[in-house]
């Protein structure tokens, strides 16, 4: 791999980073449809109506190939929220996904937030490993049906 460069999401990015939520989860946890409709909309309202100074979009490229995605959005004053973190498999346990993340939360603690969460599921281990090895703890777990399946909703927090 080249040396990789993270750039701000562009509502050029829009379509390329719904697809690959779509695929990456279609794929590998057999999400129905309704998991692609609920990216393009988180995609969208940021698009709409984000505040530059507080919430910011990422895409990691690898010269001229999008590698992944990640968001920090305001979930209120002192809290920012961590959404649409995503690699393609190709980039995965490089490092890719540790740099990533270090530059959301970077952003978040520079922003002055005082803590951020984040929402996931119990099944997704790496990315799971990635934030317990990087400070975060879960504060929740509750059993859910989404997206056409039984899963374990995780809610984990980072104390920045």
């Amino acid at each position: 791999m080249r040396e990789i460069e993270i750039r701000p999401f562009t509502a050029a990015d829009r379509d390329w980073l719904v697809q690959l939520h779509i695929d990456t989860y279609e794929r590998d946890e057999g999400f129905d449809n309704s998991f692609g409709v609920l990216v393009a909309q988180i995609v969208d309202d940021f698009l709409g109506e984000y505040d530059s100074e507080v919430e910011r979009g990422w895409i990691v490229w690898d010269g001229g190939t999008r590698l992944g995605s990640i968001f920090c959005v305001r979930l209120d004053g002192q809290t920012a929220k961590l959404r649409l973190f995503q690699l393609v498999p190709q980039a995965r346990g490089r490092g890719v996904g540790r740099r990533l993340l270090q530059t959301c939360t970077g952003f978040a603690r520079d922003c002055g937030y005082d803590t951020m969460k984040l929402w996931t599921h119990k099944s997704h281990e790496a990315a799971n490993t990635l934030y317990l090895r990087n400070g975060w703890r879960i504060v929740e777990e509750r059993d859910v049906f989404n997206y056409g399946q039984h899963l374990v909703e995780r809610v984990m927090q980072l104390d920045l």
